[in-house]
């Protein structure tokens, strides 16, 4: 009878914290990783970005699912952080380009890179890799913030928008 009772209580107390909780709404945290001041890279090249990138993705993940990453870019160029803002399956990922336009403000970037992965190993931008560039570079110019290049990688390769004319 005893432990009865004191289940009872148990479930009681359970249901008034859970209950209680429901109501409350927290904060939206923005996080993103920012390097050791000395060692923020700056970045000249398409394949400076790549090396950022791959840091992100680990190499045991690289190839079973996609991740959506942005790197924030200072005036001149140095990585002020990165962040994952996405990842979903072996074809397809989840982007808000609210969240992106978040992480630029909040660093106080001037530019960005945005990179994602094909697991499949395919290079070839999709149609709906170009819709979605376009749309973040048209978010991006309204708070003059500069699109600098979306990256495709896999872990032979990568394919950049920008050595390829596309931003």
């Amino acid at each position: 009878m005893f432990k009865l009772l004191k289940r009872l209580k148990f479930l009681k107390t359970l249901k008034n914290i859970v209950m209680g909780n429901l109501n409350v709404i927290h904060e939206v945290q923005v996080i993103y990783k920012r390097p050791v001041i000395n060692q923020m890279e700056k970045i000249k090249c398409s394949n400076d970005m790549v090396e950022v990138f791959r840091k992100l993705i680990s190499e045991d993940q690289i190839d079973l699912k996609e991740f959506f990453c942005v790197a924030l870019l200072s005036r001149s160029n140095q990585v002020l952080g990165v962040s994952t803002v996405g990842s979903g399956t072996a074809t397809q990922t989840v982007v808000n380009v609210r969240e992106i336009l978040q992480l630029s403000l909040k660093t106080n970037a001037n530019g960005i890179v945005i990179c994602h992965n094909h697991p499949s190993g395919n290079l070839k931008a999709s149609d709906s890799d170009i819709a979605l560039t376009g749309k973040v570079k048209e978010a991006c110019k309204l708070f003059e913030i500069a699109l600098l290049d979306h990256i495709i990688i896999t872990s032979e390769g990568y394919y950049s928008f920008a050595d390829n004319g596309l931003i």
